[in-house]
């Protein structure tokens, strides 16, 4: 008889503690070399960020801009060094690629920021930069800004999961590429959009962690953008 508990506990080691064998090491030229293009890299892509989750809904150059850093972060990445997808462990005790596992991390972390959507609906002070942010796909394209949001997203985890994870060495680099992530938000001035690059960086920094690679990230970070995307409003509305 499966055990539930036993499964969830095997499965959170799996997934967020118990690394995957691999040998990516890198000689020292290489290392710093990837320090400074993740370096440059980062001060660009923040100042970007900070200012395109600033400009009105319904503005075009919303989508120029969010595009323009989705490449920064893209080209950042690649420019830096050598990117890995990852592998993940499986039920019988193998590797393979980490599917079913980032989704169902993706699944976890969906579920608890939409629990916290009935919480944050009672609340104007917390609810109201959420809309405006949210505004920018009920007075735009929704398609549009569902396509840009997953280019976005792939190219955060290919630079912060990726380059530069790799970048700050093997001590301290889920707690400080988790850090870095959550502060490159603090410009856009939304207090729940810090919180939630919180969270999501540092389940995507222990995702990588654990794979090496920034397969799982992408799918874990591409899955609750959507959710948050298609089903955060619903809740809002439901609950507010």
């Amino acid at each position: 008889m499966i055990n539930p508990f036993t499964e969830l506990r095997d499965f959170g080691q799996a997934a967020l503690l118990r690394p995957v064998p691999r040998d990516h090491a890198q000689s020292d030229a290489a290392f710093r070399r990837r320090r400074i293009v993740a370096g440059v890299t980062l001060v660009m892509g923040a100042v970007m960020l900070a200012y395109s989750l600033r400009i009105p809904a319904g503005d075009p150059s919303f989508y120029w801009w969010t595009i323009a850093l989705a490449l920064v972060w893209t080209v950042g990445a690649f420019a830096s060094g050598p990117l890995h997808l990852g592998r993940a462990w499986t039920r019988d005790g193998g590797v393979g690629q980490p599917l079913v596992q980032s989704l169902a991390l993706a699944v976890l972390i969906t579920g608890i920021f939409l629990a916290g959507a009935v919480v944050v609906a009672q609340i104007p002070a917390l609810r109201g930069p959420v809309d405006e942010l949210l505004d920018h796909a009920r007075y735009g394209s929704l398609p549009l800004v569902w396509a840009i949001t997953m280019i976005n997203g792939v190219g955060e985890e290919l630079y912060f999961r990726g380059a530069l994870f790799a970048a700050i060495g093997r001590r301290h680099a889920v707690a400080i590429s988790t850090l870095v992530y959550t502060l490159t938000t603090v410009g856009t001035g939304i207090p729940l959009l810090v919180l939630a690059a919180a969270m999501l960086g540092f389940l995507c920094a222990l995702q990588r962690r654990v794979t090496g690679g920034v397969l799982g990230p992408i799918i874990v970070h591409c899955l609750w953008s959507s959710s948050m995307l298609f089903l955060l409003p619903i809740m809002l509305d439901v609950f507010g």
